[in-house]
């Protein structure tokens, strides 16, 4: 036995490990050396440097401890490749790696394909919703539409007033805040409505027309804009001649639907108990002449003009004289709602709501509210119309789609209203977009609304707006 002392191994601190990666890195075995460098595995894997019983650095950042995380990972796969080169030169065999097969690459080529292909449609099917949804946002005019042909519209020619209508077919619309038209009443009647619509006020014992206090002026008052031309366009209608005599049954305004009532709607907006023997008086211009749709105590006679009083007009103001009226009432719409029966299924976009059979809520002020009782009863013998506001009754249209619940309502309502023998309108629909107003109409007219209301003359007159059509890259829509 060998009496040499045995060396004592080294500190850790003696040998910078640097020595020991240089060895590792040249892929040469490592000497032996008179001083054993001991380092433990923790001191690799947390990357220690030459010494590791004094820390003389700051904890380092989290950016930095991150970067040393990867330098580690890189240490150990570096060394791992060491081995394997080691190992190789002492005799093992290398596999090496295989080239991939035709095959792979054919399969990653038939996948890119169907991946460009793919991608190629939904680009172009992106683009042409896109440019769909622009007849949502704008309404295309139709510029041979035959209603729109008028050369002297706007002339003070009051022969060509008088004979506005005289190709016009009468179209089941009624013209909103009809006083804000270039040329009121005249430009409702040129579209063919059916309805027109005026604001009064009551002031120095006169009614002018206009939305608010401040659109007033003298000129503009309910007999010089309605009244008097009225009068004077059926006076040019039923005017005996040699050909015929004068006769009981008056004709209408329109020459191609004599028998086609015009609904002028009246609105009354301040003290409507004060307003409404006004307007009684200054309609005598019509009553004298037949022109009127009245109530004799027992039936309802149709005229050329059917006199609607809305806003603040009082109920019990219209149903005093129960012998003879020729004011009727416009109705609250969501005071006759009735458990509806089925008339059709509506559209597969439409969804179903748990309390689809729940009755409205009844609206308790405002409109077909004033002068009226829990007991009010509403039919053909005191009123026509049977209005209501759409969002405050049907709601808002949610993601472009009326819903189940809201088409039930809105049937219940109408089916009411029709028992009554009243005619159906909503005011407030949503008139933008374009494409969700149409479809709004398009609801209304199947389930038996009588009248549109709406501002877009043109559009509501259009016979076609059912089938609103867009044209995309693909082709009409």
């Amino acid at each position: 036995m060998s009496s040499d002392p045995i060396s004592e191994p080294a500190s850790p601190s003696k040998t910078p490990l640097l020595h020991m990666y240089h060895s590792y890195d040249h892929g040469l075995p490592v000497k032996s050396e008179p001083l054993i460098t001991v380092t433990t595995l923790s001191s690799l894997e947390n990357g220690d440097d030459y010494y590791n019983d004094v820390d003389t650095k700051k904890k380092p950042g989290f950016w930095r401890r991150m970067l040393m995380a990867v330098r580690r990972r890189r240490s150990v796969a570096s060394r791992g490749n060491n081995l394997t080169n080691m190992t190789v030169g002492r005799g093992e065999k290398r596999v090496p790696k295989q080239p991939r097969s035709k095959k792979t690459y054919t399969a990653w080529g038939c996948l890119l394909a169907i991946f460009l292909v793919v991608f190629f449609f939904g680009l172009v099917h992106i683009a042409n919703v896109i440019l769909g949804y622009v007849s949502m946002l704008k309404d295309d005019r139709t510029p041979a539409h035959g209603r729109h042909r008028h050369d002297r519209w706007g002339t003070n020619d009051a022969s060509y007033l008088l004979d506005i209508t005289r190709d016009v077919i009468p179209i089941a619309c009624h013209s909103h805040n009809d006083y804000w038209r270039r040329v009121p009443l005249y430009d409702a009647l040129r579209w063919g409505c059916t309805g027109v619509e005026a604001d009064v006020w009551l002031f120095d014992d006169d009614l002018f027309v206009g939305h608010n206090t401040h659109a007033l002026t003298k000129d503009r008052t309910f007999r010089s804009m309605y009244v008097d031309p009225l009068a004077a366009m059926l006076d040019s209608k039923n005017t005996a001649s040699a050909f015929s005599s004068a006769s009981t049954n008056k004709s209408g305004v329109f020459d191609t639907a004599p028998a086609q009532t015009l609904v002028l709607l009246v609105d009354f907006k301040n003290n409507g108990a004060n307003i409404f023997p006004v307007v009684s008086q200054q309609l005598t211009a019509l009553r004298e002449k037949g022109y009127l749709t009245y109530f004799n105590g027992t039936t309802t006679v149709k005229g050329p003009i059917t006199v609607v009083a809305t806003g603040n007009a009082p109920f019990d103001l219209v149903t005093a004289n129960s012998t003879y009226r020729d004011i009727f009432f416009d109705a609250p719409l969501d005071r006759m709602y009735e458990e509806p029966t089925p008339l059709r299924d509506v559209s597969q976009e439409q969804d179903t709501d748990d309390d689809a059979t729940s009755t409205p809520a009844i609206v308790t002020s405002g409109q077909g509210t004033v002068g009226t009782s829990p007991t009010s009863h509403f039919d053909a013998t005191n009123s026509f119309y049977a209005s209501v506001d759409f969002r405050r009754s049907i709601g808002y249209i949610w993601f472009g789609h009326i819903s189940h619940h809201q088409v039930h309502t809105m049937r219940g309502q109408i089916q009411g209203a029709h028992k009554r023998g009243l005619k159906v309108r909503y005011w407030g629909a949503p008139q933008w977009p374009i494409g969700l107003r149409n479809r709004i109409w398009d609801v209304m007219v199947e389930e038996g609304v009588d009248y549109l209301n709406g501002d877009d003359l043109e559009a509501m007159t259009r016979l076609d707006w059912g089938a609103k059509r867009h044209t995309g890259w693909l082709g009409t829509q």
